[in-house]
């Protein structure tokens, strides 16, 4: 439980908080529409409330003290909690039921929101939200129903449906492949090879795979997601190992060529993860069902090809504490 006499006004946190973001009184004053005089009196009442002086006053500026360095970061923290807190309340008290999942931006791009008009369909009542995270998180401090994971069948206190496994494929632009006249995959040894950053050891793995030496195989400029490591390829960068069904698009509009039969097969795979929490909640588990059987209508030869001996079940639930 929290102790009141420990909470200050909001008014006078949003005033600390953007003096202390921007380092300057006059732009927190611009921020939230007060005057500078009523933002420092705000400060000041702060001050005088926690005991310590949170800013040093230098010229025209206000420079953090260490205690106001510390005091600002948990402080923010804390704000951005309450407002996505207020935010759901405010999604959730609308018309109809509400879906927040967490996903994977291009595996959302390309892959589920242009299958999400059939889910719309069934459920014409329900507003589902998208937010973009990468990496696992705490369901209990994020406010999310559902997540789409990449990885192994593990996800802390929640459980995984398999949803797909990964043919990943190497691709280039037409114009580099014409450039540098790649008709083998001998042909590959010394030119740029760009990288995911999640996946630091995939072109090694894919070289190992077609058992060449590659011993720069984890050089090459480094890409944060697939959507920016597609596109470089397609400009003319260099060579890409991506998960075909994800450049289904750019195959087709010969903006990407695939260079070589020979797919990475991997062990990982997508997963729809949802909280233990949430398993009874009747809205995810009836996305959890309707996802789950897109996926396996999905697993067909064009979208998994080369991954013939990837024998996954198409539902493989696991639950982790």
């Amino acid at each position: 439980m929290f102790r009141r006499e420990f909470l200050p006004p909001v008014g006078q946190l949003m005033a600390f908080e953007s003096a202390a973001r921007h380092g300057s009184v006059s732009r927190a004053a611009a921020e939230l529409h007060l005057t500078q005089s009523a933002i420092s009196r705000q400060i000041k009442q702060l001050e005088d409330r926690i005991g310590t002086a949170l800013f040093h006053r230098v010229r025209q500026r206000v420079v953090l003290t260490e205690a106001g360095r510390v005091y600002a970061t948990e402080l923010r923290a804390g704000l951005e909690s309450l407002a996505t807190a207020t935010q759901r309340a405010m999604t959730l008290g609308g018309v109809g039921d509400v879906l927040n999942l967490a996903v994977l931006p291009m595996f959302a791009t390309r892959w589920l929101i242009p299958r999400m008009k059939r889910f719309a369909a069934l459920h014409s009542g329900v507003t589902v939200n998208f937010a973009s995270r990468t990496e696992p998180f705490d369901f209990a401090r994020e406010p999310f129903d559902a997540a789409i994971h990449f990885g192994a069948a593990f996800w802390p206190g929640a459980s995984c449906d398999y949803l797909l496994g990964e043919s990943v494929v190497p691709v280039c632009s037409p114009e580099f492949k014409r450039r540098h006249r790649i008709q083998h995959k001998e042909d590959l040894a010394g030119l740029c090879l760009l990288q995911q950053s999640s996946r630091p050891m995939q072109w090694a793995e894919w070289f190992e795979q077609v058992k060449m030496a590659a011993p720069h195989a984890m050089r090459g400029p480094r890409y944060e997601q697939f959507s920016m490591l597609a596109q470089a390829a397609a400009s003319g960068h260099g060579l890409a190992l991506v998960p075909r069904f994800l450049v289904e698009e750019e195959i087709a509009a010969g903006r990407l060529v695939v260079l070589f039969r020979e797919a990475l097969i991997t062990q990982r795979a997508y997963y729809l993860v949802v909280p233990e929490t949430g398993g009874k909640n009747r809205l995810v588990q009836a996305f959890r069902d309707w996802l789950v059987g897109e996926a396996s209508a999905a697993a067909s030869p064009t979208l998994a090809s080369g991954a013939e001996d990837l024998k996954r079940p198409r539902k493989a639930r696991v639950v982790s504490g």
